[in-house]
């Protein structure tokens, strides 16, 4: 598996363990509570791959931003989260910060 298909099976599988630990309730809720194992051990595991080929910098900083882009959103499609302006454009500029980071960078695996 290529680096960067590890990085977004990575920042999926945070997703998922950060979604699993809204709907835990506080590690109340088993079911859910098993996903936040399960899926921040697969991204840990799979971020760990990752970075045997990719910079630390650019693997953690897209695996993040990504991960809270991601998890803005189903905030606000799944739990009725609202989101204001500044919210957006904040969002905004942690993607131009990943497009930076992974197209016009150097530091990037190109």
């Amino acid at each position: 598996m290529t680096p960067y298909a590890l990085l977004g099976l990575a920042i999926v599988a945070e997703v998922i363990g950060t979604t699993a630990l809204k709907l835990s309730q506080g590690f109340s809720r088993p079911l859910p509570s098993i996903g936040v194992v399960v899926g921040y051990g697969v991204a840990f595991y799979a971020l760990s791959l990752a970075l045997e080929e990719l910079p630390v910098g650019l693997v953690y900083a897209t695996w993040a931003a990504i991960g809270i882009v991601a998890i803005s959103v189903l905030g606000v499609v799944v739990f009725g989260e609202q989101v204001d302006v500044a919210g957006v454009v904040g969002i905004g500029l942690i993607l131009v910060g990943v497009y930076v980071l992974n197209v016009v960078s150097g530091i990037s695996a190109h």
